[in-house]
């Protein structure tokens, strides 16, 4: 009896000395003892499944950006090379075509008499009216009345006929591989009248204009003469 009281005092007494310890931490780490929540096979399935979906998406939406950029730049591209959009400068059409007017020209037509088209001239574009081709004989009397091989042209595109700034000796033979060209503004306008611009080559020419379409009043197909 006596022993026993002596080892529960002596019991007693190292815990005193030592102190009990009670907290699973030990230095701010976790004791074995202490237990960690982990997530269950469904939730990581759920979890796997709304990252695939905002992977997804957000591929989705980098295609159809990609795509809408390519799509653009491809009409962009068609439009310089096949659909050149000229805007028109000076009076030298009128009343057919005023300053402002937008207009689409197209590449790679064939050019008749009667035709607008659009050409390269000294870093510039100009926009005339093809009168004769290769191999025709023009005339033009004091009155701005015009001939072709003999044949009056009937031009209801002009508003008032003039001789303009004509100095080519007349009757005049357009060149091989040339157009004589001339404005629907007679008074007005230079072309193949006077040596400065003279006859067009085919590899000047940017194409055949054939849509106005700005402002929205002159929206309409251009027609050419015959048409």
């Amino acid at each position: 009896m006596i022993e026993k009281k002596r080892e529960a005092s002596a019991i007693e007494k190292l815990k005193t000395e030592n102190g009990s310890i009670e907290s699973p931490y030990i230095d701010g780490i976790e004791s074995e003892d202490s237990s960690i929540d982990l997530p269950d096979t469904k939730e990581l399935e759920t979890e796997l499944r709304r990252t695939r979906h905002h992977t997804h998406r957000k591929n989705t939406w980098k295609e159809t950006l990609f795509t809408l950029f390519a799509v653009a730049a491809a009409a962009i591209l068609a439009a310089t090379l096949f659909l050149p959009v000229l805007r028109i400068e000076g009076s030298s059409m009128t009343p057919t075509l005023w300053e402002g007017n937008v207009v689409i020209s197209l590449q790679g037509a064939e050019f008749k008499e009667g035709d607008i088209i659009a050409f390269y001239y000294n870093n510039k574009i100009l926009v005339k009216r093809v009168i004769a081709r290769a191999g025709d004989w023009v005339d033009i009397r004091d009155d701005g009345t015009v001939f072709v091989n003999d044949e009056e042209l009937e031009e209801p595109y002009v508003a008032e006929k003039a001789l303009g700034e004509c100095n080519i000796k007349l009757p005049y033979q357009v060149p091989d591989k040339k157009f004589f060209l001339m404005g629907d503004h007679r008074s007005v306008s230079i072309d193949s009248r006077s040596t400065s611009v003279g006859c067009v080559a085919e590899e000047q020419i940017v194409g055949k204009l054939v849509f106005c379409i700005w402002p929205l009043k002159d929206f309409r197909a251009i027609q050419h003469s015959g048409e």
